[in-house]
């Protein structure tokens, strides 16, 4: 090996040691390691950017897309987000949590599954009186379950089947990886059943530490006849025990119900009054066919680009002494006040008919100008904005679902390649306006992309040089005395062991070279030692900081470092046990 191999591995090896350190992110420190290797013209112009052309990274990013569709049209919380909200128990509710999860992303990336389903499951968990850090680590870990089943489900397999094509092997079928992917899944998801719920903490979610000092507002809420509460009791629907939010009242046909019984039926047109802290209000608007009432006592059916705002009420506003229907509040602001907060009390009556008092806050849906137009206004001492998804468009749900079976049925009969049939995905999204444009390209995880794009720049790098050769007969002279299985397993461990300390796809990309030179140097089909990094990249459960599903629960459930590897670590091992069996099995050597 000539000095370009060396220098090659030099790279490398400083970049795993920036990613175990965390000197910067990971795409920062790849794009580094590829430009490194361009500067010292051990990769051309056209070796260095090829990977951002390879059809898996375009793959990857429609899939986020694709992904961004389904939950905002509320496809997700029509489908997975019901079949769990019966279940009262921790072992029920995993049930109905890990089964539908993981056949979801055998078709989704799992990342926004797990991001759309975590603050369903904190709902939930508070709702039936359970600790959400018992579930939130299972959600992540049956997402990455789910994901190995197809060639689709996480990058990490897209960028498997993305550099076997450029290595001239036979692509990777849609289901190829499923002989394995579905025992491991089903092994996996009994562990986090049956033995998981004994290594999991008992954490409470932060907000259920707050105090008493909380901003609660008062909000009245329409019962739509689409909406699936109608003909459930209050406790049925979860309304009793909602976090920071109480019902206060039901007012039907004229007449007021309060207080309100467990065992109260809600009916099509009820009005429900509650009082509670912004946040679950917010929530509320998620439930289909629950939409806020305004001054007007019509149903309030939010613009997609209008925002939820607060402002406090000052001294010298001429809303003082008015209600909020006198003061045609809509027309002189262009916004809708959907809830009242005055010093820490419940604000009687209509919304309309609230007679505003200087220090009011408002919260109100607003349209984009009200920020800048009022900011500075004497109508109001303090303008904000309120972090908040808009709520889903229910009535395109169907569309979306329909859109992702045509995908994934166009894909897996090789109608089209999965890039194609992905593309075809996310406009057919955009063009019949389940997921606006805007939308579409905030969901891009554009530090993933970049991280695949590198990978395989540095991958090309360490074949062209002699580096993964070099590696690979160091792993052969390790393992040499087991044979071929040997050295599949420590292709596997080595695999694992990176996935665990990196970033995943930065893991493969580094060993995909180094797994085929072993198997040329062994004089054995590559095929098995390509499906061992795919596995062994994506299945690891022991490190928050490496996954992205991880770091979405990481913070949410209350979780520490030794909680992952607590519950993790026999997660790595069961999983290894099942694919190191079958993967000599279904791609013999």
């Amino acid at each position: 090996m000539d000095w370009q191999g060396w220098l090659t591995l030099g790279v490398v090896a400083l970049a795993l040691v920036g990613m175990i350190r965390e000197f910067a992110a990971p795409d920062l420190i790849m794009m580094a390691a590829l430009f490194t290797l361009a500067a010292f013209g051990i990769l051309t112009p056209e070796e260095t950017f090829s990977g951002f052309a390879n059809p898996a990274l375009a793959a990857v990013g429609l899939l986020f897309i694709v992904s961004a569709g389904l939950r905002e049209t509320g496809a997700l919380e029509l489908t997975v987000g019901r079949l769990f909200r019966g279940a009262q128990a921790i072992r029920p509710g995993l049930i109905r949590i890990c089964a539908p999860v993981a056949a979801l992303s055998a078709f989704l990336n799992n990342t926004p599954i797990v991001a759309m389903m975590t603050p369903m499951v904190i709902d939930w968990s508070r709702r039936s009186g359970l600790s959400a850090s018992r579930f939130l680590i299972p959600l992540s870990y049956a997402s990455i379950l789910g994901s190995v089943t197809t060639v689709i489900g996480t990058s990490v397999n897209l960028t498997v089947a993305g550099l076997a094509v450029a290595a001239g092997m036979t692509p990777i079928g849609f289901f190829e990886l499923a002989p394995v992917g579905v025992p491991v899944a089903l092994v996996g998801i009994a562990y986090l059943i049956v033995i998981a719920p004994r290594l999991l903490p008992d954490h409470k979610h932060l907000t259920e530490h707050l105090g008493a000092r909380r901003r609660e507002y008062t909000a009245s809420m329409f019962v739509q006849p689409e909406c699936p509460l109608v003909g459930q009791t209050v406790d049925e629907a979860g309304l009793r025990a909602l976090p920071g939010l109480f019902l206060v009242e039901i007012e039907r046909r004229g007449h007021v119900i309060t207080p309100v019984a467990p065992d109260a039926v809600l009916s099509e047109g009820d009005r429900l009054v509650f009082a509670g802290v912004v946040s679950t209000i917010i929530e509320l608007q998620r439930i289909r066919g629950l939409v806020p009432a305004t001054e007007t006592e019509d149903p309030g059916y939010p613009e997609r680009d209008h925002r939820l705002v607060e402002a406090v009420v000052s001294f010298s506003s001429p809303l003082v002494g008015q209600s909020i229907r006198d003061a045609n509040f809509r027309t002189v602001y262009d916004a809708a006040v959907i809830a009242v907060h005055r010093n820490a009390q419940r604000v009687p009556g209509k919304i309309g008919e609230i007679e505003v008092e200087a220090g009011d806050t408002l919260l109100m849906q607003a349209a984009p100008g009200f920020l800048r137009t009022h900011r500075n206004s004497r109508d109001f001492y303090l303008v904000s904005e309120i972090e908040s998804d808009t709520p889903p468009r229910y009535d395109r749900a169907w569309v979306a679902i329909g859109i992702l079976v045509a995908m994934v049925l166009f894909a897996s009969f090789g109608l089209y390649p999965i890039s194609i049939a992905a593309f075809l995905a996310a406009g057919a999204l955009i063009a019949l306006r389940c997921l606006t444009g805007r939308d579409a390209r905030r969901s891009v995880h554009w530090p993933i992309l970049v991280v695949i794009g590198a990978g395989f720049g540095i991958a090309s790098a360490m074949t062209k040089t002699g580096a993964a050769s070099w590696m690979a007969g160091l792993l052969a002279g390790i393992a040499g005395p087991l044979g071929p299985y040997g050295a599949l397993c420590v292709v596997y461990l080595t695999t694992l062991a990176l996935a665990e300390s990196l970033h995943h796809t930065a893991a493969v990309t580094i060993m995909f070279p180094i797994a085929v030179a072993t198997a040329e140097q062994l004089g054995v089909d590559p095929r098995p030692f390509v499906m061992a990094i795919a596995f062994g990249g994506c299945l690891a459960f022991a490190s928050p900081v490496t996954y992205q599903t991880h770091l979405i629960v990481y913070g949410s459930g209350g979780y520490r470092f030794k909680d992952f590897v607590r519950a993790g670590i026999p997660l790595d091992l069961m999983a290894a046990g099942v694919a190191l069996v079958l993967i000599p099995l279904i791609w013999p050597f």
